[in-house]
């Protein structure tokens, strides 16, 4: 499993996240969005019905029915109801935890930042040192003048 850090520097995340979706599920892949609160997931939730007119991410969230069928799941848990092949956290949300459980994602784990926000800025290198040193493969992109990723940093290890 690929473990990617991106650093966001000219989008936040409520912009950057709903391409990086759409680029997750024209892959066919099942994501997981992860935050760290329920009022977070609500707001996510309703930012993703309208955020572009004319775009439909298909999303859903904990009291919606037939969790294991929703492309994009919208959860505060370490849960995995939907078979995810990414999973994306936000917010700051701890990583380790999760990729060391059965809510593990099947291809990546994207840890989505604000460059500009010191509290994510800190928890970023915070969770990078504690997975390279837990052996997993890590790779850093930052974000371009013109809003493109380019890869920056990549950390290989053998344990993962």
């Amino acid at each position: 499993m690929e473990i990617a850090f991106y650093h966001l520097s000219k989008a936040r995340v409520d912009q950057a996240l709903p391409i990086l979706l759409e680029r997750t599920l024209a892959k066919g892949w099942r994501a997981i969005v992860q935050t760290n609160n329920d009022a977070r997931v609500s707001k996510l939730n309703q930012h993703l019905w309208a955020y572009k007119p004319e775009s439909f991410l298909p999303h859903g969230v904990k009291s919606d029915l037939d969790l294991n069928s929703l492309p994009i799941y919208l959860t505060a848990s370490n849960d995995n109801p939907n078979a995810s092949d990414v999973r994306f956290f936000i917010d700051g949300v701890e990583m380790q935890g999760v990729l060391q459980s059965v809510a593990a994602p099947k291809e990546r784990a994207i840890f989505l930042f604000d460059g500009v926000n010191e509290d994510e800025l800190k928890a970023a290198r915070d969770q990078w040192r504690m997975l390279k040193d837990a052996g997993f493969s890590l790779v850093y992109y930052q974000q371009s003048e013109q809003g493109n990723w380019l890869e920056k940093h990549r950390s290989s290890n053998s344990a993962s």
